[in-house]
């Protein structure tokens, strides 16, 4: 018994001495940046643009202090961070938190715990994390190791989307016309867009990525895009992707990355071909063709060591831009790794089931107005025909917390209020569907529940592919395919014994997707759709997770500094 308890206390030392605290400071402000011919205005965090990498282990506490020098309010959210009884760290406006104003300061606080990988930060406000972004990197605990061979180098790739406008004046205008907003004009990798663009045949306009022959390099792909899911090759070579989301997943080998917006994907690259050089590119998974989209292509240059510098790279064959079934075969071949750190079995014991359509809507336009949304409505989006509508005086956790009235309703319902064929072409112009109300619902999960959720695209005004992002939770994938989800049938296709674990989901094109998670984090977390042009339209909701039955399970108090309305 003595043994065991000096063991048990040697054990906890060396994990306490492993952790660490680990501090930033984020001053938000202007940035004056060229791109495309154009000398643009952006706002960025510390002067750059991707933002500044993150690197923690898995245990360290990470403290992040941000000032907001900006004209616009701001706040950031860690996307995928589990949160762990520290949602008011977790970021999304008005949802966990009111937003940093003008001037003022917030820090961030929260333990990194029970994962590792690529996770990545960005702001949360309007569409200003098109410039507010960055990677956040999990490396395993000292002395613990990866559950693949070590890689000679690790490096962030982050996939962006360029604007030549101010990002806010492009939502404003959208806003205002009810119609879509501009697409982008380039996307970029590093933030740099590559010489297939004006003005950007400049070395400093292409990112370069310098390897030596025969090593092998762990590319951390991030896809920090606004609206677009993107095709992603290096001409010549081939990735064994090794994590999704920071989950580790069974060794996957493919000469193509497909990855939609707030997903990210850890992929092994061995230099393994002649020296010379090769284009790494990017360009869009455009699933609904009649949705206008930035058909451009980012591309920057793998160089190897001794490569001659007249040597003309080689150029990858992209998928095409509606190449779903490319796209498909990715997402669907993708599993966990069972006996690797942190992995989750499934539970088996299901307490809420639900039923989510995902899609376009429409609102009324104003009496007197011209809008620019088909039928000369406004462009509107919903969940189970409900179109969230954000609070103006209080956060959602605030008001879970202190109990206060008023600010959101628990009503979000567990299946869709009217049944139709969802899928069908020929619903996409039934006014008798289109029209959501505009809600601030959300539902209320007990603590420790497993809830398993079908999420059904519709075919309402188009046909798309849409990402559900959960905020606080991974989930298991347990089946995704295309149609209309038939319990019957499409329950055999449940894989309950290594599916992919993941945050964000890019829900099939015409589709569904079945996934399955316990809700064991109380707190009030943001569910929506990682297109950007969708959220202010009202295509998310939230959960309200129940506090539990011990003070180790119940949701702390906000910290003083925590902004205010």
């Amino acid at each position: 018994m003595l043994l065991l308890a000096f063991a048990s206390v040697l054990l906890a030392s060396s994990t306490l001495a492993s952790a660490a605290i680990v501090e930033h400071s984020f001053h938000v402000k202007n940035l004056t940046i060229g791109r495309l011919c154009r000398q643009r205005v952006i706002t960025a965090v510390n002067g750059r643009l991707p933002g500044p990498t993150i690197r923690v282990h898995e245990g360290d506490t990470l403290v992040v202090h941000v000032f907001n020098e900006s004209p616009y309010n701001i706040t950031i959210h860690w996307h995928g961070i589990f949160q762990l009884l520290s949602p008011w760290a977790d970021g999304p406006n008005m949802i966990t938190q009111c937003p940093i104003t003008p001037g003022r300061s917030y820090t961030y606080k929260f333990n990194v715990i029970n994962q590792e990988g690529t996770l990545w930060w960005h702001g949360h406000v309007s569409l200003l994390r098109a410039t507010v972004y960055g990677a956040l990197i999990i490396r395993p605990k000292s002395g613990h190791e990866y559950p693949f061979p070590k890689p000679d180098k690790e490096v962030p790739i982050l996939l962006g989307e360029w604007w030549n406008a101010n990002v806010v004046d492009v939502e404003n205008q959208a806003q205002i016309t009810g119609g879509a907003p501009n697409t982008s004009d380039a996307y970029t990798i590093n933030g740099k867009p590559g010489d297939l663009y004006p003005c950007s045949q400049n070395p400093n306009q292409i990112y370069k990525l310098k390897v030596v022959e025969g090593k092998t390099y762990l590319l951390r792909i991030i896809n920090a895009a606004l609206n677009n899911q993107l095709f992603f090759k290096i001409a010549n070579h081939k990735f064994t992707v090794v994590s999704v989301d920071a989950s580790y997943t069974d060794p996957y080998v493919t000469d193509v990355v497909v990855i939609a917006p707030g997903q990210t994907t850890d992929v092994l690259l061995k230099a393994d071909q002649p020296v010379g050089s090769y284009y790494m590119a990017a360009r869009a998974y455009a699933s609904a063709p009649q949705i206008p989209f930035d058909n451009t292509t980012t591309r920057g240059i793998v160089v190897y060591d001794g490569a001659a510098s007249s040597a003309n790279p080689l150029m990858p064959a992209l998928p095409a831009f509606n190449d779903t079934p490319t796209a498909h075969k990715f997402y669907s071949n993708l599993t966990g790794l069972t006996d690797g750190p942190h992995w989750v079995p499934v539970p088996r014991q299901v307490d809420k089931h639900m039923f989510v359509t995902v899609g376009l809507a429409l609102d009324r336009c104003a009496a007197n107005a011209t809008c620019q949304g088909p039928n000369g409505q406004r462009f509107s989006a919903s969940m189970n025909n409900h179109s969230f509508q954000f609070p103006t005086s209080l956060s959602l956790l605030q008001a879970f917390f202190f109990n206060v009235g008023g600010i959101y309703t628990p009503n979000f319902p567990n299946n869709p209020p009217l049944k139709f064929d969802y899928t069908n072409p020929n619903v996409s112009n039934n006014t008798s569907l289109l029209f959501a109300p505009k809600l601030t619902s959300v539902k209320t999960l007990k603590f420790n529940s497993t809830v398993e959720i079908v999420l059904q695209n519709t075919a309402l005004i188009a046909v798309e592919n849409h990402p559900i992002h959960i905020h606080g939770f991974d989930f298991h994938v347990l089946a995704q395919g295309f149609g209309n989800y038939n319990a019957a049938r499409d329950i055999k296709k449940f894989n309950l014994v290594n599916p992919q674990r993941r945050n964000t989901i890019a829900v099939p094109v015409g589709g569904w997707a079945v996934i399955r998670f316990q809700a064991n984090n109380p707190g009030v977390w943001f569910v929506h759709c990682h297109l950007d042009v969708h959220l202010p339209w009202g295509l998310a909701t939230a959960f309200v997770v129940e506090n539990g039955p011990t003070p180790a399970t119940r949701l702390p108090p906000p910290p003083a500094d925590l902004p205010q309305c």
